[in-house]
């Protein structure tokens, strides 16, 4: 059997050539920042890649999240990840968050997003780096950087785009409109 990566915020099973890493914070309703799961994430692309015993990644999150992206109390307190003048927060962005896109991309195996709950931000750029995405009824889905006044900046400008075209991609991204499971399936994400 192989050793399974030591993750601090995420559980990670292997059952039958399927891995699936559950994101495991639901007090943050699993956020990427202010989270060790920026790291879990990580290590669980690099460990697939691996696995010999590993043919599909699901990425699904614990609680009623699958990930709420950035963790807006320190957004909105300039603490954790958010911390520190602007190029201090770049750099940080950049060796935090940023590598997740990078580190999907390069899975060699399908990676599907099981998405169970709300997919915001930063979480509905990490469901979009997924090949798959699967929602079920209790899904919602919404591009809200600019909702806080921010832009995209770790994959999603990039990514949606190519999923659903750039007409749909930039109304989403320009009204921090949420969408439901079924708009989803309508708009081709799920």
């Amino acid at each position: 059997m192989t050793t399974l990566p030591q993750l601090t915020d995420a559980l990670l099973t292997l059952d039958e050539r399927v891995a699936v890493l559950t994101l495991n914070r639901n007090d943050l309703r699993n956020a990427l920042t202010g989270s060790a799961l920026i790291d879990d994430i990580v290590a669980t692309a690099e460990w697939v890649n691996q696995c010999d015993e590993v043919s599909v990644l699901v990425i699904t999150g614990a609680g009623s999240a699958f990930s709420a992206g950035g963790n807006i109390r320190d957004m909105a307190e300039r603490g954790g990840d958010f911390a520190g003048d602007v190029a201090e927060c770049a750099d940080r962005y950049r060796k935090g968050i940023q590598r997740i896109p990078l580190a999907l991309q390069a899975v060699e195996v399908p990676v599907i997003a099981a998405v169970n709950g709300a997919a915001i931000g930063a979480g509905f750029d990490l469901a979009n780096m997924a090949d798959i995405r699967i929602a079920s009824e209790r899904a919602k889905f919404g591009e809200t950087f600019l909702n806080l006044g921010i832009i995209p900046g770790d994959g999603g400008a990039w990514l949606m785009q190519r999923l659903i075209g750039y007409q749909r991609a930039f109304e989403l991204t320009m009204t921090g409109r949420v969408i439901d499971a079924d708009e989803a399936k309508e708009f081709g994400i799920v």
